[in-house]
């Protein structure tokens, strides 16, 4: 494959790390992927450096150095595994370099989300069934199904609402809490830990977690303690929803 120009190789190679961050990858992936895009459009090594916040793209010997700015991440893998299905048909040949960057750029406005409703539905089913799991009774999985998708509905409008990290997830978890012990004072419920616990894991941070560990592994510690960092104060926004709910109404 010809040398492309450096400047429209390295758009590309930007962009394609910018979706796969703000998608969720983790950060030896998004290296890793730009990489291999820039060694297949021309001679010269890809060099980067990635953060969570910003992506630093420079080919080797090249005078150039650009830099993508990433301004909010969530979690959509399925962009992710698109990303690297374009690479790679890039990396064999299939499609040029313009065709992968248009792709790239329709993918990147892409958004494709399950509707509301349906997410809604997967929170209650996700609690009514942790409950279960973690020792719950019968009797009050249907009280925390509810109380779980009340729970994601205020997560969900809240986080596009407030424009304060974190608050989202202390008024969720300050509803599931409160709900719960409503729940149980009326004689919805018998087990208070155990529809807690339900009521909360649609909004406990496993994906983050999980990539800060594998970042750390990955020798990335910058990335992994940062990522890290941020799912630990969403974990304990979340616990101190709770604990001010036994503070003040338990």
């Amino acid at each position: 494959m010809e040398d492309a120009p450096q400047d429209f190789l390295l758009d590309t190679c930007l962009l394609a790390g910018k979706i796969m961050m703000e998608s969720g990858a983790e950060m030896y992936r998004v290296e890793d992927t730009m990489s291999r895009i820039a060694e297949a459009a021309s001679e010269s090594k890809g060099i980067s450096f990635v953060t969570p916040t910003g992506i630093f793209m420079a080919l080797q010997g090249g005078s150039t150095v650009k830099m993508e700015q990433i301004p909010t991440r969530t979690i959509d893998l399925e962009k992710v595994s698109k990303v690297n299905d374009l690479s790679r048909e890039f990396t064999m040949k299939q499609i040029s370099l313009g065709q992968f960057y248009t792709q790239l750029r329709s993918l990147d406005k892409e958004v494709k989300f399950f509707p509301i409703w349906l997410q809604i539905v997967a929170a209650a089913v996700v609690s009514g069934t942790l409950m279960m799991i973690f020792g719950g009774v019968w009797k009050d999985l249907i009280a925390t199904c509810m109380i779980g998708a009340i729970g994601f509905i205020i997560f969900y409008y809240g986080t596009e609402f407030f424009k304060v990290k974190f608050l989202a997830e202390f008024l969720a978890a300050f509803t599931v809490g409160l709900l719960s012990v409503l729940a149980i004072s009326v004689g919805w419920g018998v087990s208070l830990d155990k529809m807690i616990i339900g009521g909360v894991m649609p909004l406990v941070p496993g994906v983050p977690i999980t990539n800060a560990v594998r970042d750390l592994l990955a020798g990335h510690l910058l990335s992994g303690m940062a990522r890290g960092t941020e799912a630990l104060i969403t974990a304990g926004t979340i616990g101190i929803g709770i604990a001010v709910v036994f503070r003040f109404f338990g």
